[in-house]
C-alpha cells in the first residue's frame, strides 16, 4: 500500500469520501432504530429489565431454604424451584430472534417484561410448592428472551463508534446482578420474607414497561421481515436437548451422575435431541435458530469464549460465597456482604471498557481481562480457615474490574464481523452459550468439591493414621479439653467427633483451593484463544450495516 503523502490528489479525496458516506450510512442506520431518542434512555429501559432477570436468578438460590422451609418442601425438593426456571430460560434463549420478528421486537419485549412481573407476583404468593413451580417455568419463559433482545436492541441505538459503550451498560447488568444477587436476596430475606425476594420485580417491571413503550420502536427490517413458517421439529428438539442437560445438571450429583438408570436415558434423549436440532438448523432453509451464523469465524470463537467466560464467572461466583458459608460459618447476608466487592470492581471498570473499546483492539483488551481474572482465581486457590472478611477484599476488587475487560471486548469481537440482520439470530445463541456455560460451571464445581473432599480426607488419613503419635496427641489433648464439660469417661467419643469435624473441613478447604486452581489454568487458556479472532476495527460497524 502506498503511503498517503504519495497518493493522487483524487484517489485521496475519493477515500475520503467513501469513509464519510460510510460513516453517514451508520450513522443513519442508528437514526432508524433510535427514532431521534437519546440512546442513553434506550439503554436504561432494557437494561432494567434484564437487570432485574439476571439478579431474580440469585435472589432465589439465596432464599432456597426458607422457601423449603415455607411450603413444606425438603431441599431437594425445593432445588426444583431454581430447574425449573433455567429450562425455561434456556429453551426461550435462542428462539427469541423468531418470536420478535413474528410479533414486533417491541411488542414481544413488553409481553416478556409483563409475563415475568406477573409470574414474579404468583411466585411469591404461592401457597404450595407446586404452584410454585408452576410460576416459575412461565417466568423463565417470560424472562429467557429478555438478555438477546436487550442486547441486540443496545447494539443497534448507539452509533458504531459507541458500541463498546452500549455494551459495557449491557455487562453491568450481566456480570454485577450476580454478584448482588446473594446480598440483595440475604437482606430480603433475612429482614422481612422469602416473598419479597420476587415482590421487588413487580415495581421494577411496571417502570421497564413504561420506558420500553415510550422509548423503544422497532427497526425497519423488522418491520418489514418475511418471516418464516415456525419450526415446530426445531423448537421441539430444542426443548428436549436443553430441558435434558439443565435436569442433568442439576440433580446429576445427587443420584452419582450415571449411576442413576434416568440419567442415562435423559442422557441418550439429550444427545439424539441435540444431534438432531443441530442437523435442521444448519440445512434447513428457515431454522428456528440458525446455526450457520457459526461460520464467521469470530462469532464462533466469541461464542466459545463466552461459554468458558460463562464456566468461570458462574462458578466463582457460586463457590466464593459458599466457602465462607458452609466452612466460615458466614450468614448468606454476610457471604454477600463479602463477596460484594466485586460488584464495585465491575463497576469501576466498565467506565474504562466504554472508553477503551472504541481505541483498543478488542483481543489485547481480552487478554488483559483473561489474564487478570486467571490470577485473581490462582490467588483464591491459597485460601485457609484462617482467612478473615477483609482478607480477599482487594483480589475480589480486582476481578470485578477485570470482568469488565472480557465480557466487553467478546461481544465487540464476536458481533464485529455480522451483519446488522444476524444479530438478532447471533445474540440468542451467544446467550445461550453463557448460560449453558454457568450451568455446566455451576454443576462442575459443587461435583468436584464433593469428590475433591471425599480424595483430600483419604489422603490426610493416610499421612496421618489414628495409630500414628500426631493423631494422639491430638486426641488426648481433644479429651482433656472436653473433660470438664462431658466428665473423664465421656470425654473421648465428642474429642473424637471434634477431630473428625476438623477433618472433614481440611478436606473441604482442599477441595475448593482444588476448583479455584483449576478455574485459573481455564482463564488461561482462554487467552490462546483470543488470539485466533481476526483483527476487528475499534467501533467498526458490523458487517453490511452500511
Amino acid at each position: 500500500m502506498q503511503p498517503v503523502s504519495t497518493l493522487p490528489w483524487s484517489t485521496i479525496n475519493s477515500m475520503a469520501a467513501a469513509a464519510t458516506a460510510d460513516a453517514a450510512s451508520a450513522q443513519e442506520d442508528t437514526q432508524s432504530v433510535t427514532k431521534g431518542v437519546n440512546p442513553w434512555l434506550i439503554a436504561a429501559a432494557v437494561m432494567l429489565a434484564t437487570f432485574m432477570e439476571v439478579l431474580d436468578t440469585a435472589i432465589a438460590s439465596v432464599a432456597l431454604p426458607y422457601i423449603a422451609g415455607s411450603l413444606s418442601a425438603s431441599n431437594d425438593e425445593a432445588t426444583w424451584v431454581l430447574t425449573s426456571y433455567l429450562v425455561a430460560n434456556a429453551i426461550i434463549l435462542p428462539a427469541s430472534n423468531w418470536f420478535s420478528l413474528r410479533f414486533g421486537r417491541k411488542r414481544f419485549l413488553m409481553s416478556c417484561v409483563s409475563i415475568f412481573t406477573a409470574a414474579s407476583f404468583a411466585c411469591g404468593a404461592a401457597p404450595t410448592l407446586a404452584l410454585m413451580l408452576v410460576a416459575r417455568v412461565i417466568q423463565g419463559a417470560g424472562g429467557g428472551a429478555l438478555q438477546p433482545l436487550s442486547q441486540a436492541i443496545l447494539l443497534e441505538s448507539f452509533p458504531p463508534r459507541k458500541r463498546g459503550v452500549a455494551m459495557a451498560v449491557f455487562a453491568f447488568g450481566v456480570v454485577v446482578a450476580p454478584v448482588l444477587g446473594p446480598t440483595l436476596g440475604g437482606w430480603l430475606t433475612d429482614t422481612y420474607s422469602w416473598r419479597y425476594a420476587f415482590y421487588i420485580n413487580i415495581p421494577v417491571g411496571a417502570l421497564a414497561l413504561y420506558m420500553i413503550n415510550r422509548y423503544i420502536q422497532d427497526p425497519p427490517y423488522i418491520k418489514n421481515a418475511k418471516v418464516p413458517a415456525f419450526d415446530n421439529i426445531g423448537f421441539g428438539t430444542l426443548i428436549v436437548w436443553t430441558g435434558c442437560l439443565q435436569i442433568i445438571l442439576d440433580k446429576g450429583q445427587e443420584v452419582d451422575w450415571f449411576g442413576a438408570l434416568w440419567v442415562r436415558w435423559a442422557f441418550l434423549a439429550m444427545v439424539i435431541a441435540f444431534i438432531w436440532f443441530c442437523y435442521q438448523s444448519w440445512f434447513k432453509k428457515d431454522p428456528l435458530v440458525d446455526l450457520r451464523v457459526l461460520k464467521d469465524r469470530n462469532f464462533l470463537l466469541g461464542s466459545i469464549l463466552i461459554f468458558m467466560f460463562g464456566i468461570g464467572i458462574y462458578s466463582t461466583v457460586t463457590v466464593l460465597p459458599l466457602f465462607y458459608q458452609e466452612l466460615l460459618g458466614y450468614t448468606a447476608f454476610t457471604a454477600g456482604l463479602v463477596v460484594a466487592p466485586r460488584g464495585l470492581g465491575a463497576i469501576c471498570g466498565m467506565p474504562v471498557i466504554g472508553y477503551l473499546s472504541n481505541k483498543v483492539d478488542p483481543r489485547y483488551l481480552l487478554t488483559f481481562g483473561f489474564l487478570t481474572f486467571g490470577l485473581t482465581t490462582l490467588y483464591f486457590g491459597s485460601i485457609t480457615l484462617q482467612v478473615s472478611p477483609t482478607t480477599l477484599f482487594l483480589p475480589i476488587l480486582i476481578t470485578g474490574f477485570g470482568l469488565s475487560f472480557v465480557f466487553v471486548p467478546i461481544s465487540t469481537a464476536a458481533y464485529g464481523t455480522l451483519k446488522n440482520e444476524q444479530i438478532g439470530n447471533a445474540s440468542g445463541l451467544f446467550n445461550l452459550m453463557r448460560n449453558v456455560g454457568g450451568s455446566i460451571g455451576i454443576s462442575i464445581a459443587t461435583t468436584l468439591l464433593t469428590r475433591r473432599a471425599a480424595v483430600h480426607q483419604s489422603e490426610i488419613t493416610n499421612y496421618v493414621p489414628r495409630s500414628g503419635q500426631q493423631f494422639q496427641n491430638s486426641l488426648h489433648n481433644t479429651t482433656q479439653a472436653l473433660t470438664g464439660a462431658y466428665g473423664p469417661a465421656n470425654a473421648a467419643h465428642p474429642a473424637q467427633a471434634t477431630l473428625y469435624q476438623q477433618l472433614g473441613q481440611q478436606a473441604s478447604s482442599w477441595a475448593y483451593v482444588d476448583v479455584f486452581r483449576w478455574l485459573s489454568l481455564l482463564c488461561f487458556f482462554c487467552v490462546i484463544i483470543v488470539w485466533f479472532f481476526k483483527k476487528v476495527k475499534p467501533g467498526k460497524p458490523p458487517a453490511g450495516a452500511h
